[in-house]
């Protein structure tokens, strides 16, 4: 009865007085199940929310790749312009750090900054090392620009423009985001070089080019050593795999002996091997030119060339593919690669074929393979006598990891963006499995808006700021599309490894830089490198080539003389280089170049001296060779072109050198 009444007195209302409005019991607001369950529209509610947070998360992580994107400019800046030795992966320390030490501050690896001065040395404490992160830059005559201005131009115009390229729209969408780092930047100020970095004539004084030159090569003594080998031409050899003249290929090799080259490169096509009958191998011209070759104390490198070979004025022979694969090609065309308009392109096999039995019972991947078996079993007494130092792959277009997006029997010219290559029937079937597997069928096609051979990438949908090149469907397509180049590569390289144990195994990289200063990089993608601003494409190449522990040989691709057709191009080959070297030393692969070009001037000799043994390196990377073009007869070279390739080839292998005067 007692406990009745005090629940009676509990429950009845106060007295007057006490509280002036009753106060309501606290209400638990519903969440998760029980909300979206409830009335009033609680589900509604919940999946707007749910949207909402997924809008959320993809506008973080453009912010993050944006962020990124700007950070990769800045620091490309700072080392192009600036001349800042900043490590591959820096950090805001790292720029920090380099930006107090140009103004002349102390940085201690523990992060304590002062200025150089008595007073406040003293007060640092004795364990801190005296030592910098990274070594202090050192202004010289590399770059016709002067110090202060190199300062000024890579601090204070990268600080400015970082503030305008900050203001980021949270409304960005995947397929805008890829303009905004150059949304607000003036291309008409932008002054980047014109030419490839090996093949490029910078606006140098004579007497200050004599100078620079004459210091290059003083500071080359006791460097690194730089082995120099030198192309042949292919008009050597004819069709029938017959040496054409002993006496002009001895006359050649008696030049570039006394020129004191270590070695020559030597084109060894399929389509002359092997090509009239499958199986069927005819090494007998080769063997005579090695025999000669040998004769001069030459070392050899030997090209597996899958690919055909146009001629050019210089000698060289026009060579195609086999005469049975075109045969076969006659009746099943897809065995070539296929531009969106149905056009063939026969410059090299369609990797679609790679596990296609259409070559007479054997594969893509098979052919490569036996052609290379029958090699090693051909030249086993050169290979095991070390008389043959390195094999180059073939794995495209030219010979370079490729595609032949770039034909100009097709009408392409420079610099257009060229097309894509992936609509004969077997790359097709690729496509298809890979849409099916991502669950998106309908993704399994070329985009319908890249343009063609000749077109900008301003004039195409898919290319363009905003364009559809990084919208969700764009992202997949240029990812399979590189990641089929990659798996081509990998599945030569692995049976590679097999025929030609314990050689040298090089493969070559394309120097692609028109449009590079755009945001898709429009004539990467389409020769198969997913490189645009907000992404690394050459990482995974690398990484793939890391693991069969190749050497990556770097080519130029031929420069334009014009300027103006550069800057309308947007190219940047310096960028480019550094990008791609910079990223093949970090993975720790062993690093070579070639130019395409048959003679220099010579400042461009001290670019290519300037990117074999880099200045100021803390690591101490340098080439492990370099290749040039001789595709001219000795006869015909100048007396002082010859005198500017001793120097050049003295100054790669490290030797003092005498002969230039300043």
């Amino acid at each position: 009865m007692e406990m009745k009444q005090d629940l009676d007195q509990q429950q009845s209302p106060s007295p007057a007085g006490d509280h002036d409005f009753p106060v309501p019991p606290p209400q638990r607001r519903l969440r998760g199940f029980a909300a979206s369950v409830s009335g009033g529209g609680g589900g509604a509610v919940a999946t707007k929310g749910r949207k909402e947070r997924e809008r959320e998360k993809e506008r973080t992580k453009l912010r993050e790749r944006h962020r990124r994107a700007i950070t990769s400019r800045m620091l490309t800046g700072l080392r192009q312009y600036g001349n800042f030795l900043l490590p591959a992966r820096a950090d805001m320390n790292d720029v920090l750090a380099a930006l107090a030490r140009e103004a002349g501050w102390i940085v201690q690896p523990d992060g304590t900054t002062y200025r150089q001065s008595p007073a406040l040395a003293s007060s640092i404490p004795a364990d801190v090392p005296p030592v910098q992160l990274t070594p202090t830059p050192i202004r010289s005559d590399e770059s016709p620009l002067s110090p202060t201005s190199l300062k000024n131009y890579s601090v204070k115009a990268s600080l400015d423009t970082q503030a305008a390229l900050l203001r980021i729209d949270e409304t960005l969408s995947p397929a805008s985001f890829g303009s905004v780092v150059v949304a607000e930047r003036n291309i008409k100020n932008d002054k980047c070089a014109s030419t490839s970095p090996v093949n490029s004539r910078e606006s140098f004084e004579p007497d200050q080019l004599n100078r620079e030159h004459a210091h290059d090569n003083a500071e080359c003594a006791g460097t690194s050593y730089v082995s120099i080998y030198a192309l042949l031409s292919s008009g050597m050899m004819n069709t029938y795999c017959q040496l054409v003249n002993p006496v002009a290929v001895r006359q050649e090799l008696r030049h570039l002996e006394s020129l004191n080259v270590d070695g020559v490169i030597v084109h060894c096509w399929w389509g002359v091997v092997e090509g009239w009958n499958p199986g069927k191998y005819d090494w007998s011209g080769y063997r005579d030119l090695f025999n000669i070759i040998r004769e001069f104390k030459l070392k050899l490198q030997v090209v597996m060339a899958f690919h055909e070979s146009g001629g050019n004025s210089s000698g060289d022979i026009s060579v195609s593919l086999p005469k049975w694969v075109l045969e076969i090609g006659k009746d099943n065309q897809d065995i070539f690669f296929t531009d969106r308009e149905g056009r063939r392109s026969t410059e090299c096999l369609s990797w679609g074929i790679d596990k296609a039995r259409v070559l007479r019972g054997r594969t893509g991947v098979e052919v490569c393979y036996d052609f290379m078996r029958s090699f090693r079993t051909e030249f086993s007494d050169l290979i095991e006598s070390r008389f043959i130092s390195a094999v180059e792959i073939g794995l495209g277009a030219s010979g370079e990891l490729k595609y032949p997006s770039f034909p100009e029997r097709m009408g392409w010219r420079y610099p257009g963006i060229g097309e894509f290559q992936c609509y004969d029937k077997y790359m097709q079937k690729n496509l298809r499995l890979a849409a099916k597997a991502r669950g998106h069928l309908v993704w399994a096609r070329g985009p319908d808006n890249a343009g063609h051979y000749n077109s900008r990438p301003d004039e195409t949908r898919f290319f363009c700021d905003k364009g559809d090149y990084d919208s969700y469907y764009g992202r997949f397509f240029l990812h399979w599309y590189a990641q089929t180049l990659i798996d081509h590569a990998d599945q030569i390289l692995s049976l590679t490894n097999l025929a030609f144990e314990g050689i040298e195994i090089v493969v070559k990289i394309p120097a692609i830089y028109w449009w590079y200063r755009t945001s898709s990089h429009a004539a990467e993608l389409t020769a198969g490198f997913h490189n645009p601003t907000n992404q690394d494409g050459y990482a995974a190449v690398f990484d793939m080539l890391k693991k069969h522990s190749v050497t990556m040989k770097f080519t130029s691709s031929r420069p334009q003389a014009c300027v103006q057709i550069n800057e309308g191009a947007f190219a940047d080959p310096e960028a480019l280089s550094w990008q791609v070297l910079n990223a093949a030393w970090e993975r720790g692969l062993k690093v070579a170049a070639q130019s395409t070009l048959p003679r220099h001037a010579r400042d461009t000799y001290i670019k290519i001296l300037q990117i074999a043994k880099p200045k100021n390196d803390p690591d101490c990377h340098h080439l492990s060779f370099f290749a040039y073009n001789q595709q001219f007869p000795a006869i015909e070279m100048q007396r002082e072109m010859i005198s500017d390739l001793c120097s050049f080839i003295k100054s790669m292998h490290g030797e003092a050198n005498d002969d230039i005067e300043g």
